[in-house]
């Protein structure tokens, strides 16, 4: 039966309404960035553009390290009021007695800076003109889990994005080869994988694993990179036909984020495939590079080998770099509450490493644009646990140190009271570390927000300050 003049017109209105939907979005999938992962441009011009964070899980005692306190000598053995923040936390009570422990390894003072450092840490003491020590800080949660999810993604009890995927979702990776932002070795307890996820933020934004605390350097690698059944052209030929169907994926769901962050992974894969190898492959070193990490000597070569990795993934534009020295138990590594002469063999473990990979990167030049940060949880107490053989937490008051790109080398700013208990000069929040790590790579941490759940969030969510004083 004919049709009207009016319904041809509807029809054709229908017609041209569909090809202008269909036009746009095409547009919309041709617009969509083949990687979300590319550079961005910062807030304001960075001092460092990557970063390296040295975690030692547990707690490194700062009285035994880098926080020189004469009158821990002199009051070795005196009970003392402490204002004890396990015993606060558990009963509210001020002014606990506890007996004051000295320093088990000496101080002396080093560098054209003199800074004061402990023996416990003799190759790292070589560098200290480079670093810049953080004598003040605090942080929230006095037991491993909370401190440690606090350091990592900004609260202890509730999922957030952890700061590595912070730093990527505001700046994007300068190699589209490898993932942004890569953890060796993370802890599988104490907040596991959420200390290196992405919470809220876009899957994209999650960090890579490379093994696991505690496991040997052979084993930190990314898993399934290979493909051991089809052949290389067989694999192209597959990605090829993969591309495509996401392609016409995409056509069908414009501006759709988690399609978009699928077709990413795969891209990203792909490219990782024929790029990750080499760069997690270390045999081309050389010796002289082998023997500065300490590789091919039993205390050094695990935590050796993955200081080298991380100064490769940093020389091939990986934006965040976490090294874990821990393991994946209720009490890691540093966590001497009976044995602190036990810190002394972690201490051996990774002090050639560290001092190592500063070398490294200082020769290469890698050092002026790459931050580094060292540092706890929290510390340990002045005082002693354990039948007087160990030290208990102290989110209270303890040493961070960062090297690099922005922050004043040779430096010491704040300090704990005269026993090194307490934060009362220049107090340094773990927020305003936070904010000050994101102020040196060109971000404001009032302006990184990701708006969820009908708020805007951000990682010092809380409060933060830049700490200016440190800065260059």
């Amino acid at each position: 039966m004919p049709i009207s003049r009016r319904e041809m017109l509807r029809n054709s209105a229908c017609g041209f309404g569909y090809l202008a939907l269909a036009g746009l979005a095409a547009e919309r999938a041709a617009a969509a960035p083949l990687n979300p992962l590319a550079p961005r441009i910062p807030h304001f011009a960075p001092r460092a553009k990557r970063m390296i964070f040295l975690f030692m899980q547990g707690g490194v005692s700062q009285v035994d390290s880098f926080d020189y306190k004469p009158s821990l000598e002199k009051n070795d053995g005196k009970s003392l009021a402490f204002d004890d923040a396990r015993v606060l936390a558990n009963t509210g009570k001020r002014g606990s007695q506890q007996s004051v422990m000295k320093p088990l390894w000496k101080f002396a003072q080093h560098g054209q800076s003199g800074r004061w450092a402990s023996e416990l840490f003799p190759e790292i003491n070589v560098h200290v003109d480079d670093l810049c020590f953080i004598h003040s800080m605090h942080t929230e949660g006095v037991a491993h889990g909370p401190a440690t999810l606090f350091l990592h993604c900004g609260a202890t009890n509730v999922v957030r994005p952890s700061m590595g995927s912070w730093v990527l979702y505001g700046l994007g990776s300068e190699n589209e080869n490898l993932p942004g932002f890569v953890s060796i070795g993370p802890s599988a307890g104490n907040g596991g994988a959420r200390n290196y996820g992405n919470a809220f933020l876009p899957a994209m934004y999650q960090g890579t694993a490379l093994g696991r605390a505690g496991a040997s350097a052979e084993q930190a690698t990314i898993r399934n990179l290979g493909n051991a059944v089809l052949s290389p052209a067989d694999q192209r030929r597959q990605f090829g036909l993969l591309r495509e169907l996401n392609a016409e994926q995409l056509g069908r769901s414009p501006g759709d984020s988690e399609v978009e962050a699928i077709i990413a992974s795969y891209e990203l894969g792909w490219r990782m495939q024929n790029n990750a190898p080499g760069v997690l492959d270390t045999k081309g070193e050389s010796q002289e590079t082998l023997d500065l990490y300490g590789i091919g000597q039993s205390a050094t070569d695990n935590f050796g080998r993955q200081c080298l990795m991380a100064r490769r993934l940093c020389e091939s534009g990986v934006r965040f770099i976490q090294v874990t020295y821990g393991d994946s138990t209720a009490n890691p590594a540093w966590d001497q509450h009976s044995n602190m002469p036990q810190h002394a063999v972690h201490a051996k473990n990774v002090d050639r490493p560290i001092a190592g990979l500063l070398a490294d990167l200082k020769r290469r030049g890698l050092l002026d644009d790459t931050l580094v940060w060292w540092g706890s949880e929290f510390g340990r107490t002045p005082y002693a646990q354990g039948k007087g053989t160990g030290r208990d937490h102290n989110p209270d008051g303890f040493t961070v140190w960062l090297a690099g790109a922005g922050v004043k080398p040779g430096f010491a700013f704040g300090a704990t009271d005269e026993l090194g208990h307490m934060a009362v000069e220049d107090r340094v929040h773990m927020h305003d570390l936070h904010a000050t790590i994101l102020h040196l790579l060109g971000l404001n941490h009032e302006q990184l927000t990701y708006r969820y759940s009908g708020r805007n969030f951000r990682l010092t969510d809380v409060h933060g300050r830049v700490v200016e004083e440190i800065l260059v």
